[in-house]
């Protein structure tokens, strides 16, 4: 089974970042009208904790248990989403205020938990932690050398995350993170499925 943790912001918090998605994306000029983006869809949207991969079965109760005792000594983290950047030119993000120190600790504590386990599988640097909300369609990459004919220096990406900058959602209390299984190309749009498989409480703020 596919795993990973996450932290799932609250309606209110995604029905605003949909809202602001959306005005910032009326801005956006593509030159030739293609949607400079693959949306996420919302019931997707989320905060990365800790991505495991492939998971055994057998060693699903171990990393249960291993995720319970790490955030077990992390505190409940008031957050809010603020900002935005892009990953290797296609990949849209937005990013979190509030209190980011504590969040860092419990994506160190949780991602240790499962490398302890020997289930660690990725390797990327989660010491920003991000909420993907798109990625650049790739016929929208091929046109930037026409943008750039056009003097248009900036791709859509670039425009989306200079618009969203000015952007603060509202906050919310973290109280909780869920361990997820991941099927890919079984939901909606052809996207992910992701199912909760367990939720697991933080401590006391």
């Amino acid at each position: 089974m596919r795993l990973f943790v996450a932290v799932r912001p609250p309606e209110p918090v995604l029905r605003h970042l949909d809202r602001a998605l959306r005005t910032a994306a009326r801005g956006v000029d593509t030159g030739d009208r293609v949607p400079p983006l693959r949306w996420t869809e919302v019931e997707n949207r989320h905060l990365t904790v800790a991505f495991f991969g492939e998971v055994a079965d057998a060693l699903r109760g171990e990393l249960n248990d291993a995720i319970e005792a790490a955030v077990s000594g992390v505190g409940a983290t008031d957050l809010h989403l603020r900002g935005a950047g892009v990953f290797a030119h296609r990949t849209l993000w937005v990013g979190v205020g509030g209190d980011v120190e504590e969040m860092r600790r419990l994506l160190d504590t949780v991602g240790r938990a499962g490398a302890d386990l020997g289930v660690r599988a990725d390797d990327r640097v989660r010491s920003r932690p991000h909420l993907t909300v798109g990625r650049v369609d790739p016929s929208i990459r091929r046109a930037r050398s026409r943008w750039r004919a056009h003097s248009r220096p900036d791709d859509p990406a670039d425009a989306l995350v200079r618009a969203l900058a000015v952007d603060e959602g509202p906050s919310w209390l973290v109280e909780d993170v869920h361990l997820v299984s991941s099927q890919p190309g079984a939901g909606r749009g052809g996207g992910p499925l992701y199912t909760t498989v367990r939720t697991h409480r933080l401590a006391a703020a």
